[in-house]
């Protein structure tokens, strides 16, 4: 004889006070608890894309260079296209600014424009 011999055989109980809830109803109450928390988040963030960071040759940085000096002995506006490493995946992304040149910080081999972004020389991808 099991401890449950004399409950197994029972009717199941019907309440005379509260409605009988549908399957999709007691479903619902349970939809908050998700097995997967943060899956979706994941899948997103697999799914973003980033670009790869395009290295430039000698010659290229040599053109780069002589262009900030032409910039830099004339002054005006100068947009700036270079790269930003993502902080959580492989790669990045090409921002470009558009403004003037406050100061070229040839120790730590960054621009600093007027509107105070910096931006690392060794990122720059092109400068018109």
């Amino acid at each position: 004889m099991s401890k449950y011999d004399d409950i197994l055989h029972m009717p199941h109980h019907v309440s005379s006070v509260h409605p009988h809830m549908s399957v999709s109803d007691r479903a619902a109450q349970f939809a908050p608890f998700a097995a997967l928390t943060g899956y979706e988040e994941v899948i997103d963030e697999a799914g973003r894309l980033t670009d790869v960071r395009a290295e430039a040759d000698e010659s290229r940085l040599a053109e780069l260079d002589e262009r900030l000096r032409e910039v830099m002995e004339h002054g005006g506006e100068v947009s700036i296209v270079y790269f930003v490493e993502d902080a959580r995946k492989q790669g990045g992304s090409y921002h470009t600014v558009t403004g003037k040149i406050r100061r070229v910080d040839g120790v730590f081999r960054r621009i600093v424009m007027a509107d105070g972004c910096v931006i690392e020389m060794e990122n720059i991808v092109d400068l018109s």
